[in-house]
């Protein structure tokens, strides 16, 4: 049984209250293998006792419906016009990958972009949750702003590679969520060392300890580092995390102790949250979502 206790205010926007914490998976640059982290990231907190959401936010490349074997996966609608997400691998989940099948590409603007993931939040019936996993699009665009203005954010963890390239995106999403008032829960660093299969030679072919080092002298806490192995990126794509295909692996083993970092930051969080929190900075006028009910 979860120790979760929700801290909601009266200014807290009316929205996932059944949640007791929303953490976000965020990253400054694409291709850092973020939503494999949201992914096992949400198995690990499930299989720790913990009932868990997973919103996958990013609309433009959504993946979460691949990596928890949901594809054509159709949710059901109830009478009351609300979306029952799915359910999989212990985790209720929701993604635009069940809405949009193949290879059809988005082409939306982005207030379009920002009304979708508010109809993630309002138009799906969601149970009570322990915690909800928000996969985010990779940048610092509208999807984030929405998140802080609709959301009271327990807090973010951000994902990247060692590389200098990596973390100077990586420094500016911590500094977009410090501005809108998300708390960062900490760095990872994904694919830090590569150990070849045939010989064991380790090579830090993204450079090594990059976000080790940033997360120091950003004053963030460093919530782990992650090898490049062939055996997360084969789970990932048949649909099964490699914390649920091979829990006893090495891989899956740094996610359950991120997991660990995670629940005890965010508890520690919620304990200590003002009664009235800081407000995030309004949306600007062109991005306000429009509520209505759920389209594509």
């Amino acid at each position: 049984m979860s120790d979760i206790h929700d801290h909601h205010s009266d200014n807290t926007a009316k929205r996932l209250t059944q949640v007791k914490a929303i953490v976000a998976v965020a990253s400054g640059k694409g291709g850092v293998g973020k939503s494999t982290v949201a992914a096992n990231l949400a198995c690990a907190l499930a299989q720790k006792g913990h009932k868990v959401g997973l919103i996958d936010a990013d609309i433009y490349g959504p993946s979460q419906h691949i990596m928890l074997g949901l594809t054509n996966q159709d949710p059901v609608i109830n009478p009351d016009k609300k979306i029952i997400p799915i359910h999989k691998h212990g985790l209720d989940a929701i993604s635009f990958g069940f809405f949009v099948h193949g290879d059809e590409a988005i082409v939306w603007r982005g207030p379009m972009i920002a009304r979708m993931f508010q109809q993630f939040l309002d138009d799906v019936k969601w149970p009570e949750l322990d915690y909800m996993i928000v996969d985010m699009p990779p940048g610092t665009g509208d999807i984030q702003l929405s998140l802080s203005q609709l959301l009271q954010v327990t807090g973010v963890v951000i994902v990247t590679t060692p590389q200098d390239v990596a973390l100077a995106d990586a420094v500016k999403g911590v500094n977009m969520f410090r501005k809108v008032n998300v708390p960062v829960l900490g760095l990872v660093e994904n694919m830090s060392v590569f150990h070849c299969p045939s010989c064991g030679h380790e090579s830090a072919i993204f450079s090594r300890g990059g976000a080790q080092k940033k997360s120091e002298s950003l004053d963030v806490p460093f919530l782990g580092a992650l090898p490049l192995e062939e055996a997360t990126r084969i789970a990932s794509d048949e649909g099964t995390p490699i914390v649920l295909k091979d829990p006893k692996s090495p891989q899956a083993k740094i996610f359950l102790e991120m997991a660990d970092k995670i629940h005890d930051r965010a508890t520690t969080l919620l304990k200590s949250r003002p009664l009235t929190p800081p407000l995030p900075p309004p949306l600007p006028s062109f991005a306000k979502p429009p509520t209505n009910e759920f389209e594509v």
